[in-house]
C-alpha cells in the first residue's frame, strides 16, 4: 500500500533545500526506487515536504541517504507524519504529435525522371 510522508522542519530555506536535492543526486538518490511523487512547498525560510512512496521500506531505504545529509546541513526534522494514501489522481500523458511520413527526395527525383515531368 502507498503511504504518504509529510515532513515539517522547524527550518529550511530554499538554500538548504537546493544543496540537499544536489547531494542527493550526487548520492545516486536523486530519483529514489519507490518514490511516487514528491513537492515541496512553503515559504522560502520554512519549506516543507510531502512525497507519495510505494511502501514503508522503500521509504525507510531512502532515509539511510537523506537522513545524513539532513544532518549534515543542519536541518532539524521532527518524526514524518506518515499516513495510508487512499487515491493519487495525476493528468494523463499527453500523446506525442502524429508526425506525417514523407518521401525521400530521391524518390520525387526518380518518379519526375520517369514521367518526363521536370525536364525543359
Amino acid at each position: 500500500m502507498a503511504i504518504g510522508i509529510y515532513f515539517a522542519p522547524s527550518s529550511m530555506t530554499t538554500g538548504q533545500y537546493g544543496e540537499i536535492v544536489q547531494r542527493l543526486k550526487k548520492a545516486g538518490a536523486g530519483q529514489p526506487k519507490g518514490r511516487r511523487y514528491h513537492a515541496c512547498f512553503g515559504e522560502p525560510d520554512k519549506l516543507q515536504v510531502f512525497d507519495v512512496w510505494d511502501s514503508q521500506a522503500s521509504f525507510d531505504k531512502f532515509g539511510e541517504t537523506l537522513m545524513p545529509i539532513l544532518t549534515e546541513m543542519g536541518v532539524a526534522t521532527a518524526q514524518p507524519v506518515v499516513m495510508p494514501v487512499h487515491n493519487v489522481i495525476v493528468p494523463p500523458k499527453k500523446a506525442a504529435p502524429k508526425r506525417v511520413a514523407r518521401k525521400p527526395a530521391r524518390a520525387k527525383k526518380a518518379k519526375k525522371a520517369k514521367t518526363g515531368r521536370g525536364k525543359k
